[in-house]
């Protein structure tokens, strides 16, 4: 097993008026399953076709353990990759499939197949071992690919966004299997995905691309409860965290619209005036009777079973709310019974909200 390195790492495809991957500074542990997630196009994919060499380093370097891989093959590199649509071979089988890559670095037949037999059982592929892939669900061949990886017994895993093609619930359970088994084998991993659920469910840390530039790389956990940047803070969560436009007044409130809500004095006292407010759903709670909130007109009431969900909008008609304020997300009782139109009032604590400089995007709250 190995440590990777990324060490002001940088690619520039050609005719590209910015870098798809900027200046990227990362380390990832060994064993650890680092998650890199961001929208289309923030540099994700490129930077573990970097570690896997299969896009060039424009300038910097990048290390596996104590060898720097910048300008190695990447058949040289001991890693293997998995990816989304899991490139198996159509007319060999399961078995075949998994041992190719063995057979091409001249491994016995013997120890083949006991390498193939353990993956398979690991994967629970063990019935399935003679059939082809078109005879597989897509589940199946997505676990196929995988044992492809592990008979290789690389010292990096590298994962491309492995479970894009499988439907929802399949997703779920799947990547909850790709977390258990990469905790058992200890093989460091850095696996792609543009989906945050799935980065916080599975990363053991989670770094945030955007536009080419690491953003924050934290536990999730902690990416959920200080995010850097407002970036961070609406990309981060589901549903996405409330972020309102406000004016702070110094004495630990601030202003939306008119109403107040409170928020941690000494970030207050750091800002210059218009802040933005960061408000997860499950922060807001309904205003009690004499008690100032922010009133919202409600729109929708997503029931979920065990919870709800309150999506609504300023009720003020008069107000011309920005992208910002177009909608407002509160987690409710999920026995409570709201009308759409209905103006209810919302309100949190101060230790809930986050506070953003508008202008930078920086973190104010501590």
């Amino acid at each position: 097993m190995a440590t990777v390195r990324f060490e002001h790492a940088e690619h520039v495809y050609p005719g590209a008026e910015r870098p798809a991957v900027n200046d990227l500074e990362l380390t990832v542990e060994d064993g650890e399953l680092m998650v890199l997630v961001g929208p289309s196009g923030c540099g994700k994919s490129t930077s573990l076709r970097m570690l896997a060499g299969l896009e060039d380093c424009t300038s910097g370097s990048i290390w596996i353990g104590d060898h720097d891989v910048t300008h190695v093959a990447p058949k040289d590199r001991d890693i293997a990759m998995v990816f989304q649509n899991y490139a198996l071979y159509p007319h060999m089988s399961v078995a075949d499939n998994m041992a190719f890559a063995l057979k091409m670095a001249g491994v016995s037949k013997a120890e083949r197949a006991t390498r193939v037999a353990e993956a398979a059982r690991l994967l629970d592929l063990e019935d399935y071992l003679g059939r082809k892939p078109k005879a597989l669900s897509g589940g199946q061949r997505q676990r196929v690919a995988m044992g492809r990886a592990i008979v290789r017994q690389p010292q990096v895993f590298c994962m491309d966004e492995p479970l894009s093609n499988l439907d929802a619930k399949l997703r779920v359970s799947t990547r909850t299997q790709i977390a258990a088994l990469q905790q058992r084998l200890g093989i460091t991993t850095v696996y792609v995905t543009h989906d945050q659920v799935e980065a916080m469910t599975m990363g053991d840390r989670v770094a945030v691309l955007k536009d080419g530039e690491l953003q924050q790389v934290d536990t999730p956990l902690a990416l959920y409860d200080k995010p850097a940047n407002l970036f961070v803070a609406g990309f981060i969560g589901s549903p996405a965290m409330n972020l309102l436009t406000a004016k702070t007044s110094g004495s630990g409130t601030a202003v939306v619209d008119g109403y107040t809500l409170p928020v941690d004095r000494s970030a207050a006292a750091r800002s210059t005036g218009a802040v933005t407010l960061g408000v997860r759903p499950e922060s807001w709670r309904l205003a009690a009777d004499g008690e100032e909130g922010y009133p919202v007109k409600v729109a929708v009431v997503e029931e979920l079973g065990a919870d709800a969900y309150l999506y609504a909008a300023p009720a003020d008609p008069t107000y011309e709310s920005g992208e910002l304020l177009s909608q407002v997300v509160a987690r409710i009782d999920a026995r409570m019974s709201l009308t759409k139109g209905e103006v209810v009032r919302l309100t949190t604590t101060p230790d809930k909200v986050h506070v953003f400089d508008t202008a930078t995007g920086e973190r104010l709250t501590a």
